[in-house]
């Protein structure tokens, strides 16, 4: 969405840890393109956004762009720097992340949830933000518009990321290794530890902590969850994701 005026500044940012660079300032980054993601490698929304995040960087830190992820932890898990730091080796992050452990970087951008995004033109003001997944056509657009270049989007890497599908919001968060009822296109689950899940439909391997996908639908689904963690697997939450509608 595109900002309202372009008066808004960029927050400068808080003394953080950092994974891929020494020290990162806000006030440093003026006369290139800024995109702020603050993310949680625990939620997998934020983990269904990661993958156009990270080929934004790839795609256009060479012409000038600063892609600037802030990781913010919900859970025991993501709350730990040390955890933050494997994951982001694991999903092979390249782009600078902060570990905003106390969400004061939160607070200065008055983040609503995970995801969010801000795109900072060049005097750093906002120019272009998305809250929750989505809007990724719009995003790489609004990035190709301030380094002045023709771009070509990231194709939807999956069909509810398309421009116009039409989705049906999912059952909301459960805490603990929930089963039960739900509505959704997908069932994750926020594990830490290392075994197995069982569920009605299988055993999930758990080898790291962050985020195990239980169920996928082609659409949204009402489904009935059945989950048991095995030995040495604790389930903080059950996570839903939203699917096409299907009418």
């Amino acid at each position: 969405m595109r900002a309202p005026t372009d008066s808004i500044a960029a927050p400068p940012l808080p003394v953080l840890e950092w994974v891929n660079v020494a020290m990162l300032r806000m006030d440093q980054q003026v006369g290139r393109p800024v995109l702020v993601e603050f993310w949680d490698f625990c939620r997998i929304n934020s983990l269904r956004t990661l993958p156009y995040v990270r080929a934004w960087h790839e795609r256009y830190a060479e012409a000038g762009l600063r892609v600037i992820a802030l990781h913010c932890g919900a859970y025991p898990p993501s709350q730990d720097p040390a955890l933050v730091r494997e994951a982001v080796e694991r999903l092979g992050i390249g782009h600078p992340v902060g570990l905003d452990v106390e969400f004061r970087a939160w607070k200065q951008f008055d983040v609503p949830g995970w995801p969010a995004r801000y795109l900072f033109d060049q005097r750093l003001r906002l120019f272009e933000y998305h809250h929750g997944e989505g809007g990724y056509a719009d995003t790489e657009l609004a990035i190709g518009e301030l380094l002045g270049s023709k771009v070509e989007p990231v194709p939807p890497l999956r069909p509810e990321d398309a421009p116009g599908t039409v989705l049906v919001e999912p059952s909301r968060e459960r805490p603990g290794a929930w089963s039960g009822p739900y509505g959704a296109g997908g069932v994750h689950a926020v594990v830490s530890g290392r075994g197995e899940l069982r569920t009605g439909d299988g055993v999930v391997a758990v080898e790291h902590p962050g985020v195990v996908t239980l169920v996928e639908h082609e659409v949204h689904t009402e489904a009935v969850l059945e989950l048991e963690p095995g030995p040495g697997v604790e389930v903080h939450a059950v996570q839903f994701t939203a699917g096409v509608d299907p009418d």
